[in-house]
């Protein structure tokens, strides 16, 4: 028997709708970043863009487990000496971009390399339920009935 391995005609991709709204952030991620490497299909191949494309709405209204919503921080440095700042996850979801917070959970889940930017590329997040996808028919995944644990309420 012989290993089979993906080409660019055998991958066929799909348009996948998660509604994040009560989802807790890292049950969230997993689930997106699997999707989007294509590991959830039996034709998964590690060197290729074999995932979907995702489409996160309602980004704004994730949940955290514990204190993470206080205590976790991001950090960036601003190329300056001492430039190091930092904001509060809290910050982030109450300010101008909080689907910040989810991208940055996908990402640091995907691997560090072009594929893994290549297939950053097929995930769009919204802070608020709409979406400008509606043509590409996608698929809605329901992640808050799969597992009790996927959920917490505010």
């Amino acid at each position: 028997m012989k290993t089979f391995t993906a080409t660019p005609a055998d991958i066929d991709k799909k348009w996948i709708l998660i509604d994040a709204e009560g989802i807790v952030l890292g049950r969230l991620a997993t689930t997106v970043a699997n999707i989007l490497r294509g590991k959830h299909k039996p034709t998964f191949t590690p060197h290729m863009d074999m995932g979907d494309n995702v489409i996160v709405i309602n980004a704004d209204k994730v949940q955290m487990t514990g204190n993470k919503r206080e205590d976790k921080r991001y950090y960036w440095h601003t190329g300056y000496p001492g430039g190091i700042k930092s904001r509060t996850a809290r910050q982030v979801l109450e300010g101008a971009h909080p689907e910040r917070v989810v991208e940055k959970a996908v990402e640091r889940m995907i691997t560090r390399n072009r594929l893994g930017r290549q297939q950053m590329t097929n995930l769009r997040i919204y802070a608020g339920a709409a979406h400008p996808h509606e043509a590409q028919q996608p698929v809605v995944l329901d992640l808050a009935s799969r597992n009790p644990k996927n959920t917490r309420s505010a």
